[in-house]
């Protein structure tokens, strides 16, 4: 899971951004200010969005009216100390998926945050399956045919990105941003990439998984059945 965080409070943002490493496994970017943010959404994709309105060089509403002129995916939760239900009206009708005011208790956050992904990515369902492989993203555990298959935390953050776009063709360069962050792109190899995908490959067929992730020359990858020609 891919997040940024808006907030222009150094020491709440930090805070935040250590929780949801730890606790969430999630990749963490953050922006200080709407200028940044701005640069991070159009340049950079996340699952989340956790944006405080008041920014110190304008509204984060004026960001979410970016986000829905482009037509982005990304789910968005307003954090704020702004309480009024004007606030909250007009953040949720300009496109946000919750608002959460502060003060607020870093379980409740994340437990938004996994809501408005789950609804998002997951059609609401707790696990995703494909195949003989059900993942399952809030406890970041992976079962092949009932059996739990051990992944370490980049492989595991590998197979959920191919989960949830199944059948898609993914670069190298867009999958190390998502699991790695952004800038990631400007490496000058990406052999840390391959690394990790060999590894996994491995142990989903070692495993018997039905699943398997395809080398598509030139591209990248692509997550199918193999069933799938």
């Amino acid at each position: 899971m891919k997040i940024l965080i808006i907030e222009d409070d150094p020491s709440l943002r930090e805070l935040i951004a250590q929780s949801l490493t730890d606790r969430e496994r999630a990749v963490v970017e953050t922006a200080d200010n709407l200028r940044s943010a701005l640069y991070k959404i159009e340049d950079y994709d996340y699952d989340c969005v956790l944006l405080d309105i008041m920014l110190p060089d304008g509204s984060g509403f004026t960001l979410l009216e970016r986000l829905k002129a482009m037509k982005k995916r990304e789910s968005v939760i307003i954090i704020s100390a702004r309480d009024t239900t004007d606030d909250k009206v007009a953040g949720l009708e300009l496109g946000a998926d919750d608002y959460l005011a502060k003060p607020f208790h870093l379980a409740e956050l994340h437990a938004r945050i996994r809501s408005v992904v789950r609804r998002s990515r997951q059609a609401g369902k707790v696990d995703i399956r494909l195949g003989n492989v059900r993942l399952l993203p809030e406890t970041f555990q992976v079962f092949v045919a009932d059996r739990e298959l051990s992944l370490g935390r980049k492989e595991y953050g590998i197979l959920a990105y191919f989960f949830h776009r199944p059948g898609h063709l993914i670069n190298k360069e867009t999958l190390a941003e998502a699991v790695w962050g952004d800038h990631v792109d400007q490496a000058d190899n990406f052999d840390f990439v391959y690394a990790q995908m060999k590894n996994l490959r491995r142990k989903l067929t070692d495993a018997g998984a039905t699943i398997q992730l395809k080398s598509v020359y030139g591209f990248g990858y692509k997550l199918i059945e193999d069933t799938e020609e």
